[in-house]
């Protein structure tokens, strides 16, 4: 029975980064197997219908110190500017890369890029294992180690697993870890559309009576979509004819990129906090959307979850580095201390923004609108949620 340093389930974005990082600070002098369930088809790519993710100046700048940024910076598209907006009220605020002194304030990649390009970059490096295609199915823990069990029968044992297995996490499952769920009552849209007017790099968030509708910019003058709805009218929307469809999220969105006149394949899914109640266990940690689901508003789910992996990683390598037991409790008990006051302030503002927004009545309309305009006047009022949206916080 093969035994790893690390196994790693899931081998997504954040478990692909976990991996990748671990092995590039420990200068692969730890053994990591990465358990992932879909094997990418290289040659293939969805075109116009690629799934995107936003990523945020400070997490470029994270993937950057693990010799990432590099690779995936040619796939990416600048966000140089933010417009925020309240539709039908007078509030906006805009949010400049040059107000910043930033080259961006983010990147928009195509997951199917990028999920190409880590799944290469981790069949080059010697000290990971690609268990793939493979599922964790049971896991037993003793003392000093524990034993996974594959889909495929294969049995490894390991220091520490590491749960990045996405939001409904069967390793979470496998060790009791239990997760908090709000139910936000909207539904998420999303699709790329093409607009008579080019973006320039520009990102929209627009606040509506519905739900936040925001536009990311991506490339071939593209941009990508997510238009939450309540669940009653994302259900009508998602079965109208294109021309429909382009013509309701019109009204919606506005004409600040002109016309709409192109969508692709829609997607729907149901918009949920979900939190892991802990997110350590013993020879266990958890990251991503294993360890937080949030809504999409303002983008940071992604860029939370990094930042989780990266302090893991860090905390990882200074346990390695002092010859400690890298799956102890104590050390990862550090981890979850480190990473609580960010992961606690990031779904705190995020579901804040939910609520507030959400609610029409004129004095709450009224003092948000104010906030925007303030904001839009008085730069150190934007500051502290600016400095958030680009992920340079403390971590």
């Amino acid at each position: 029975m093969k035994h790893y340093d690390v196994v790693i389930a899931g081998g997504a974005m954040a478990g692909a980064t976990l991996a990748l990082a671990l092995d590039t600070l420990s200068q692969s002098n730890l053994t990591i197997a990465v358990v992932e369930a879909v094997e990418p088809q290289f040659g293939e790519h969805p075109g116009y219908d690629a799934r995107s993710i936003a990523l945020s100046y400070g997490t470029t700048q994270l993937l950057e110190s693990v010799k990432l940024w590099d690779k995936l910076a040619p796939l990416a598209t600048k966000i140089q500017d933010i417009h925020v907006s309240d539709r039908g009220h007078f509030g906006v605020t805009d949010i400049t890369s040059s107000q910043q002194g930033l080259p961006s304030l983010g990147y928009v990649v195509e997951l199917a890029d990028v999920g190409q390009t880590y799944h290469h970059e981790m069949q080059q490096r010697e000290s990971i294992s690609l268990l793939c295609p493979a599922k964790v199915s049971e896991v037993s823990r003793t003392q000093p180690q524990c034993q996974v069990t594959l889909s495929d029968g294969e049995q490894v044992t390991t220091s520490l697993l590491v749960a990045a297995d996405g939001g409904i996490s069967h390793c979470c499952q496998a060790v009791s870890i239990d997760h908090q769920v709000h139910d936000f009552e909207q539904v998420a849209i999303i699709a790329n559309v093409t607009t008579e007017q080019a973006h320039n790099g520009k990102a929209f968030e627009r606040f509506t009576e519905h739900g936040p509708i925001a536009l990311l910019p991506m490339s071939k003058g593209r941009s990508s979509l997510v238009w939450c709805l309540k669940p009653s009218d994302a259900e009508r929307v998602m079965a109208l004819e294109e021309a429909e469809f382009l013509d309701e999220l019109q009204s919606a969105f506005g004409w600040r990129l002109g016309k709409l006149i192109k969508t692709g394949l829609r997607a729907s899914y149901p918009l949920l906090l979900r939190e892991a109640t802990q997110m350590v266990s013993h020879r266990v940690a958890v990251v991503g959307n294993a360890a937080q689901t949030l809504h999409p508003i303002a983008g940071q789910g992604f860029n939370l979850g990094l930042r989780d992996v990266m302090g893991l990683a860090e905390e990882i390598m200074l346990a390695h580095q002092q010859q400690q037991d890298i799956g102890e409790y104590n050390v990862l008990s550090r981890y979850q201390q480190r990473r609580s006051p960010d992961r606690q302030a990031t779904v705190t503002m995020t579901a804040g923004l939910v609520h507030v927004f959400a609610n029409q009545t004129w004095p709450l309309a009224l003092t948000r609108n104010l906030a925007l305009m303030a904001m839009d006047n008085c730069q150190p009022l934007k500051s502290p949620l600016t400095l958030r949206a680009m992920g340079l916080v403390e971590r």
